[in-house]
């Protein structure tokens, strides 16, 4: 049990869309599709079909979304994952309005199956992504699965928010614009991306440790004080999108390759925000070393 069961999330505008063939290949901000840009151009192969996606036997790329509207308390965001995702939506959009001024939300899209977005096809073999044209994130719940399934990890509800926490930083980088300001600039451990990676991580490091803060309307914090084993949960999740984990499925380590920093960074950053707030996220400021 994540949520506090009687934390309101009605007012989630989280949306359903999708229903085709899973497709690799989105260009927005992701996680499993680490590997095929890692691994792929270094091995010279195509590694997208071992990301293990689930084809739909209808086809086509996607339909039209809707909003969920069976989302109401804490306890339907602890027993379903598509509401575990609304929840998580309303909880983020009142911590980062209380942290950004002028802070306007992204759209949160659960994707069942496939669906077309301006950054390629969001599917759960691509994993989740922000994409910065649309301000959208994008969600299959069942990657969730294929986390577990091929990396190890337990992927449990805080590391379900851990991920969800992860990619509305992205947002947040885009619409205060960290993103224009530290553009893209090549692989590696001292990259931008790995700072962005990093920064990412202890925003969502710092949403949970407020979250049981963070009350609704009524006064109900949305999260129950996490207990060691979810902590764990989300560490364990952090750790296996690390760049040298992912590469070691490979048979291979190439710092100069990583994008999103290894799993103890990842792991390092996200308690670093969870523990001390967002205060401490600055990941652009610190020395290479420091990371």
């Amino acid at each position: 049990m994540t949520f506090n069961p009687d934390a309101d999330i009605s007012t989630t505008t989280t949306r359903r869309s999708g229903r085709g063939a899973v497709i690799a290949g989105a260009g927005g901000v992701g996680v499993l599709g680490i590997i095929a840009l890692i691994a792929g151009p270094l091995l010279g192969i195509d590694l997208t079909p071992l990301l293990g996606g689930v084809s739909d036997p209808g086809g086509g790329t996607g339909t039209g979304a809707s909003v969920i509207e069976d989302c109401k308390t804490g306890q339907d965001a602890n027993e379903n994952v598509d509401c575990r995702m609304a929840g998580a939506q309303v909880a983020l959009d009142a911590f980062w309005a209380e942290n950004v001024d002028g802070y306007r939300a992204p759209q949160l899209t659960v994707v069942d199956g496939s669906t077309p977005t301006q950054c390629g096809t969001a599917s759960n073999s691509v994993g989740p992504f922000y994409c910065p044209p649309e301000e959208g994130v994008y969600l299959d719940p069942t990657f969730f699965d294929l986390m577990r399934q091929q990396f190890g990890a337990s992927a449990d509800d805080l590391a379900q928010l851990y991920i969800v926490g992860h990619e509305w930083g992205h947002h947040i980088q885009n619409i205060t614009g960290v993103m224009e300001r530290h553009p893209n600039n090549g692989t590696g451990p001292d990259s931008n991306g790995v700072r962005m990676e990093l920064q990412a991580d202890c925003y969502a490091g710092a949403w949970i440790g407020r979250m049981t803060e963070q009350t609704d309307a009524d006064g109900d914090p949305y999260l129950l004080k996490p207990t060691e084993a979810q902590l764990d949960d989300a560490l364990n999740a952090a750790f296996t999108v690390g760049d040298d984990h992912i590469q070691e499925q490979s048979g291979f380590v190439n710092p100069e390759s990583w994008t999103h920093g290894s799993s103890e960074q990842r792991k390092y950053w996200f308690a670093n925000g969870y523990q001390n707030g967002l205060g401490v996220c600055d990941t652009f400021a610190v020395a290479g070393d420091q990371l």
